[in-house]
């Protein structure tokens, strides 16, 4: 493997086809997650299930696999992992961070796009299919491990 990648996209499902998941689905969160943190996709999807439970007042709105998953559930569940926010994009401040290799920081990240999750590794998008629209779509924020002092 000692060669540097080429590419900037990776297509990776998270580890959702060995756990027996089929077709598709809106489980970007998970599978950005467990991409990350190289933690097992059912895993994941476990602990979100079992989150989003005690946070949703619908209880048909509890899977990650269909977008039941909060901003605000995530952020609880990645802090509680010792990951934190880094917002790139602040009301009235257009887009300053894109979703490229040249302005991300180098590591292992879960980056909060419009209407998705996606994790980079050292620049290199790893997903489904490539999201960065050419390198023009906005980054919100990232969530990455915390430094330890």
């Amino acid at each position: 493997m000692g060669n540097e990648m080429e590419s900037d996209f990776i297509v990776d499902d998270g580890g959702r086809g060995e756990a027996g998941y089929k077709g598709l689905t809106g489980d970007c969160t998970v599978r950005a997650i467990a991409i990350a943190m190289e933690r097992s996709y059912q895993q994941v999807y476990d602990e979100l299930f079992a989150l989003n439970k005690t946070v949703n007042k619908n209880p048909k709105n509890c899977s990650p696999r269909n977008g039941g998953t909060k901003k605000t559930t995530i952020r609880k569940y990645l802090q509680g992992l010792g990951w934190e926010w880094t917002p790139t994009m602040f009301i009235g401040s257009g887009c300053k961070v894109h979703l490229k290799k040249d302005e991300l920081p180098v590591g292992r990240l879960i980056v909060c796009v419009s209407k998705h999750i996606v994790a980079v590794i050292d620049g290199v998008i790893h997903d489904t299919y490539d999201p960065s629209r050419g390198g023009k779509r906005c980054v919100y924020g990232y969530f990455s491990k915390a430094k330890v002092l």
